[in-house]
């Protein structure tokens, strides 16, 4: 049974950071290439970074410099670094392969409020 649990979100001021994880069972890991999509209030789930079979990485330009995407082949686990955070980036953050073949997971909440 393939399954995605995200973890690691919470309430953060502007300018601070989090750090991300998903866990993946039910797959094998490594063959697959991964990304982090967001979902704001009221707003369709975008795309926020991508990271293939050899660590090379997309982003969309909202987060470019800011967020770090990687994987830990050996743990099953993806994870996304979030630096200098602003209100904008408030979402619900899910972890999916680019082409959204895996089932979603719970997602883990991100607000970034003072």
């Amino acid at each position: 049974q393939v399954q995605l649990v995200e973890s690691g979100g919470g309430l953060v001021q502007p300018g601070g950071s989090l750090r991300l994880s998903c866990a993946a069972s039910g797959i094998i890991f490594r063959r697959y290439p991964m990304a982090w999509y967001r979902q704001a209030p009221g707003k369709q789930r975008d795309l926020v970074a991508t990271i293939n079979f050899f660590g090379s990485t997309t982003y969309a330009d909202s987060v470019k410099g800011r967020f770090t995407i990687s994987r830990d082949n050996a743990k099953n686990t993806l994870y996304l670094q979030m630096n200098s955070l602003n209100s904008e980036d408030t979402a619900v953050y899910y972890c999916n392969t680019p082409e959204i073949t895996l089932p979603w997971g719970q997602g883990t909440q991100v607000t970034v409020s003072s």
